[in-house]
């Protein structure tokens, strides 16, 4: 798996800026515990190559990239340092080809399609659009997709929690980049906590787990249309007989014969399974793959190898 598709499945990028290069691994460390082992360290202080060299050291599980790289000097001492991708806030053509020809993956900042063409004709496949929300957001993002279609998009500048989802349900985004994870004070206050919690309430927002039916094993047909009709008549909702089973609203799902499960299973709607899985993989869980639905060449459902109470617990693209 190449870089760029590590980031689009983070789905999210906190850009950070330090002062103090010791900082940077329990920032770092604070926003792996909230749920993104990943990270832009920016050029924009001398603080940044220690910062990079000294997570990469002590934290190389997380996905680091090098920010704001104005010029091929600092691409090399960022790669060196052990950054594994070199961003920048702009495209010059210089920097790109420096990258280009020393094997880093880079993704520079464009802002209009005259940008992309130059990106386009460099072989890029990805890039930065900065700053996104004040040239247009993703209505901007959107219109100039249109006629670049195997090209994909990092938005980063005024993106936050309220608007991630408008650049995240657009399929040509490969990922946002913020910095609201990470303020300027509670770094200066070495809040680690804050940190933490600001990081979880964006990954919880990003993959918006919902829970979405509870399927009951029943011994056979008979078994499952009897039980979904005390269920209708307790609450109200309709009865749905299905080829595998009968549902009760939309709530409850009663299988016509035994399935995965001892006593049934969970469905868990979220924004997109595919980072679903990431991340819950780097929290330790692993995935079925004997079970993987498709949709649009997409994994639209999958389930967790591991019951849970006796439940087995899948995952299903809202």
């Amino acid at each position: 798996m190449d870089f760029l598709e590590k980031l689009s499945l983070a789905g999210l990028v906190p850009v950070i800026k330090v002062d103090d290069a010791k900082d940077a691994v329990p920032l770092c460390r604070a926003l792996s515990n909230g749920g993104l082992p990943v990270a832009e360290i920016t050029f924009r202080t001398d603080a940044a190559e220690e910062a990079i060299r000294l997570v990469h050291e002590q934290l190389p599980e997380v996905l680091l990239c090098a920010g704001t790289v104005l010029t091929p000097e600092q691409a090399d001492r960022a790669m060196a340092a052990g950054a594994a991708a070199i961003v920048s806030p702009g495209l010059n053509p210089t920097v790109v080809q420096h990258c280009l020809d020393h094997g880093y993956p880079v993704c520079p900042g464009i802002s209009s399609p005259s940008d992309i063409e130059v990106a386009l004709s460099m072989g890029l496949t990805a890039v930065k659009v900065f700053p996104a929300e004040a040239i247009g957001g993703i209505k901007l993002i959107k219109s100039m997709a249109a006629p670049y279609p195997s090209l994909r998009f990092m938005p980063t500048g005024g993106i936050n929690e309220n608007n991630m989802l408008d650049y995240l349900s657009f399929g040509k985004i490969l990922c946002c980049g913020g910095s609201w994870m990470v303020p300027g004070d509670a770094i200066k206050n070495q809040d680690w906590n804050a940190i933490t919690e600001l990081t979880r309430s964006a990954v919880n927002k990003m993959l918006g787990f919902e829970l979405r039916h509870v399927g009951i094993n029943c011994a056979n047909e008979e078994e499952a249309l009897r039980q979904a009709t005390l269920l209708a008549g307790l609450w109200g909702w309709n009865v749905k007989p299905g080829n595998s089973s009968v549902f009760c609203g939309t709530a409850f799902e009663m299988m016509k014969k035994p399935y995965l499960g001892e006593n049934g299973h969970i469905a868990i709607a979220t924004n997109s399974v595919a980072r679903a899985r990431w991340h819950l993989e780097q929290r330790g869980f692993t995935f079925d793959d004997s079970t993987a639905k498709m949709k649009d060449g997409k994994v639209n459902a999958i389930y967790l190898k591991d019951q849970i109470a006796g439940f087995a617990f899948h995952l299903v693209q809202k």
